[in-house]
C-alpha cells in the first residue's frame, strides 16, 4: 500500500507549493471567466456557441500553454503549441460556418461565431501564459466590437435605405 501511495504522490508532484497552485488557479479561472463573458454575450444574442463553448475553448487554450510552460518548454516549443491552438480552433470555427442554400447561396452564417471562438482561444492563451491584463483588455475590446458594430451597421444601412428612397423619389 505504501508503494501505491508513493506512486500517487509522485504523479501529483508537478504542483510543488501554494504559489504554484495559486498561479494555476488564477490563470485557468481567469481564462474560464473571460470565456464566459464572451459566451454570455453570444448566447444572449441567440447564437449557437454560448457560455459553455466559450468557457471550454478559453480554458482549453489556457491549459494547452500552461502545462508545457510549467514543464519547462522553451520559446520554440511554446510557439508550436500556439500554432496548434490556432489550427485547432480553425477547425472548430469552420464547423460553425454555414453557407445558405437554395436561392440565397451568397449568404454565409456563423463567421462572427467562428471569429469569436478564435478570439476566445487567443484570450485563453494569453491568460494561460500569465498575461491576464492583456486577456482582460482583449475581452473588453471584443465586447465593444460585438456590442457596438451591429448598432453602427444598422444605422449605416438605415441611412443607405433613406438615400435610395430619396433618389427614387427624385426619379418619379
Amino acid at each position: 500500500m505504501e508503494i501505491i501511495w508513493q506512486a500517487i504522490m509522485i504523479e501529483f508532484a508537478d504542483v510543488t507549493d501554494a504559489r504554484e497552485v495559486t498561479r494555476i488557479l488564477v490563470r485557468l479561472l481567469m481564462a474560464a471567466l473571460l470565456g464566459a463573458v464572451l459566451g454570455f454575450e453570444r448566447e444572449h444574442r441567440g447564437k449557437s456557441a454560448g457560455v459553455r463553448t466559450h468557457m471550454l475553448v478559453s480554458l482549453g487554450a489556457a491549459l494547452f500553454v500552461l502545462a508545457p510552460s510549467m514543464a519547462g518548454a522553451d520559446e520554440q516549443a511554446m510557439s508550436r503549441v500556439i500554432q496548434g491552438i490556432v489550427a485547432g480552433i480553425g477547425f472548430l470555427g469552420a464547423g460553425t460556418i454555414l453557407k445558405g442554400n437554395g436561392r440565397d447561396t451568397s449568404h454565409v452564417k456563423g463567421l462572427t461565431t467562428a471569429a469569436g471562438l478564435w478570439m476566445t482561444a487567443a484570450i485563453g492563451t494569453a491568460a494561460g501564459m500569465g498575461r491576464e491584463a492583456t486577456a482582460l483588455i482583449s475581452t473588453v475590446l471584443a465586447l465593444l466590437v460585438l456590442g457596438s458594430m451591429p448598432v453602427l451597421v444598422e444605422k449605416a444601412e438605415g441611412q443607405d435605405e433613406e438615400k435610395r428612397e430619396e433618389e427614387e423619389g427624385r426619379k418619379h
